[in-house]
């Protein structure tokens, strides 16, 4: 399991014993796509031939939004899931940086200095060729080769992924989501975007028509464009089909942009106050209004048979792979 370290203050060290000596990889991480998975797998490479700890570190909040709050991107992932992806890669620890405007005045000098060599003492780094850091980002990948051989770390400068003739980025993911194409965004995080949150009570029309669904509230993640989807709802760590909709119901003037509607198919059991992740597999149709309640039933029939479609053919080319 990725452990999760907080760092108040960057310029304190106060950083565990047991981080000592790792080999560090620094950026947002926000999604861990393959470009990241790329990074994170050579960065757990030189640590093996170092003996060493992987640490990734991340800042939180994004300094966007530190220096831009208007601008601030919404995240794809939260802390914790971007600890869970990265479990899967060998990373012992993430880092969680506190963002703030002391942080980023630090020239890139500062910088290096407080976190590499007084906090987490490293060994080795890996970082992509884009790579920068310090204030106004004026510092780069050539004088990180250099602050890295001054204090004899050892340095990789990982080359980025691509898919095609595009760099795979948290933003071109953001854009996916934001067009409802979450098979492109799933490709190129290689798993299905997630949102998590609580059960909570509805109006009950779903079960009136004979389609109950959980409602839950999401409002910390990037949200997919509004419409019906095919998805896996998690419930205690067991994964159930599932026909998702998002956004408002326009036949019944009803739901609001963020709120995700969940029919879990094949299950019965309560779910209220529960929290439950959901995984966005394949966009079905877009948001629709129909004439009648029967309309919109004879509707939600066809959903729920072109969900289970996508979902055994999502699982069916899964197994291939």
């Amino acid at each position: 399991m990725t452990e999760i370290v907080s760092l108040a203050d960057a310029t304190a060290a106060t950083i565990p014993a047991a981080l000592h000596g790792c080999v560090a990889s620094i950026g947002n991480f926000d999604g861990v796509h393959l470009g990241h998975a790329a990074l994170l797998r050579q960065t757990r490479q030189l640590a093996r031939r170092l003996d060493a700890p992987t640490v990734a570190c991340v800042f939180d909040p994004h300094p966007i939004a530190i220096l831009r709050p208007d601008a601030a991107p919404r995240r794809l992932s939260t802390i914790s899931e971007r600890a869970r992806r990265m479990e899967r890669l060998g990373i012992d620890y993430l880092v969680v940086i506190e963002t703030t405007k002391d942080l980023l005045d630090l020239t890139a000098e500062a910088f290096f200095d407080a976190l590499m060599i007084n906090n987490l003492r490293a060994a080795g780094m890996v970082e992509g060729a884009n790579f920068c850091f310090g204030k106004g980002r004026q510092g780069d990948v050539d004088l990180l080769t250099r602050l890295c051989q001054q204090h004899g770390i050892e340095f990789v400068a990982a080359e980025l992924r691509s898919e095609g003739s595009e760099i795979i980025s948290s933003t071109r993911i953001r854009q996916c989501l934001a067009d409802g194409d979450v098979a492109a965004a799933h490709a190129m995080m290689d798993v299905p975007h997630r949102v998590i949150g609580e059960v909570l009570r509805g109006d009950g029309r779903g079960r009136t028509i004979g389609f109950p669904t959980a409602n839950i509230k999401v409002s910390d993640v990037v949200m997919p464009a509004p419409g019906v989807y095919a998805g896996t709802a998690w419930i205690d760590d067991r994964a159930h089909p599932a026909a998702i909709h998002l956004g408002e119901s326009p036949t019944f003037g009803s739901g609001v942009p963020e709120q995700v509607e969940v029919h879990v198919m094949d299950y019965k059991a309560d779910l209220y106050g529960k929290s439950i992740a959901v995984d966005f597999v394949a966009r079905v149709r877009g948001i629709e209004r129909f004439e009648s309640a029967d309309a919109l039933v004879a509707q939600l029939q066809r959903d729920i048979r072109s969900c289970r479609q996508c979902l055994q053919t999502a699982s069916l080319a899964k197994e291939s792979s």
